[in-house]
């Protein structure tokens, strides 16, 4: 029996890695909508992030790869940050006082086609008839989950959809920052990357929460509250994101993105198991055709 090649996309680990990261982001957006009842959006980020860099360091201790990155990486690991974690984080809990769970797990599922848009400006890829056609059907879901099925004008103003255009331009975002960090990772490793990109990050967040006076909030955190945020912050914000950059690290944007599937459908089980939040018919068709639009972009890739 011949050997099969050392190729990164035959590795079952970093592919369980994504699978896990991806799994745990899909239970994320119930422990934020849970842990937003008690602290501000700019609290919730401070606190999970600095969990996450106490994870995080530990491991790198642990592994002796506590090495500070040399300066030249500095900035790169500042722009994955401020994307990655400042922006997307502000994003992401700021819509989900706006939205729900459901809606924002369904919106999620937009990002490998976000991926596959952003190869075909910057990398010249063709974009082709099945490309577009699944392009097409994404948007379409979108519209539908955004709109809960009422596609008028009126149903687009703000406020009335202002969560949800938020979660879909973290999906952009999010689609950024799996690209733009790759050559970091191969130079730094999946550990040190992670780990010193989002102190960049972190850092950004600091000054917010220092002038909010954020820490006032801790005083009304309910053990619900509590448990969310250390849910996000040891294994959302520290485990997935290193779980996440492993993936990257040895596959594909593309091939990692499409594990994405799976947020949804955890999102969506545990919005209604834990948060008994309603399902409209619309949310589903339309979360189901963004899933169905996504795999022809991916089956296209």
């Amino acid at each position: 029996m011949c050997a099969e090649p050392n190729d990164g996309t035959l590795r079952p680990r970093p592919r369980l890695a994504a699978f896990a990261a991806v799994s745990l982001w899909g239970l994320s957006f119930v422990a934020t909508k849970t842990a937003l009842r008690d602290v501000s959006p700019v609290t919730l980020i401070f606190s999970r992030f600095a969990l996450g860099l106490a994870v995080l360091f530990t491991i790198l201790k642990l592994r002796r790869q506590l090495l500070t990155p040399p300066p030249s990486m500095w900035p790169m690991l500042a722009l994955m940050g401020f994307v990655g974690v400042f922006v997307h984080q502000m994003l992401q809990a700021h819509a989900l006082k706006l939205t729900t769970a459901v809606r924002t797990g369904w919106l999620i599922g937009l990002i490998p086609i976000w991926s596959v848009v952003l190869a075909v400006i910057f990398l010249g890829e063709r974009l082709g008839p099945r490309l577009t056609f699944g392009l097409l059907l994404g948007a379409i879901g979108a519209l539908l989950v955004i709109t809960r099925g009422e596609l008028s004008l009126r149903v687009l103003s703000l406020p009335a959809t202002r969560g949800d255009l938020l979660i879909l331009a973290s999906t952009v975002n999010w689609a950024i920052y799996s690209v733009i960090g790759r050559r970091t990772l191969k130079a730094l490793g999946s550990g040190r990357a992670t780990a010193f990109s989002i102190l960049a990050g972190w850092a950004m967040i600091v000054p917010f929460f220092l002038l909010s006076a954020g820490w006032r909030d801790y005083r009304c955190l309910s053990t619900t509250g509590a448990i969310s945020i250390l849910f996000l912050g040891i294994g959302c914000s520290g485990v997935a994101y290193l779980l996440w950059y492993v993936a990257l690290e040895h596959l594909e944007t593309a091939r990692v993105a499409v594990f994405l599937y799976v947020e949804p459908l955890v999102t969506v089980t545990a919005a209604l198991l834990l948060l008994g939040e309603p399902i409209l018919v619309t949310t589903i068709v339309g979360g189901l055709l963004v899933l169905a639009g996504v795999f022809f972009v991916q089956k296209n890739s």
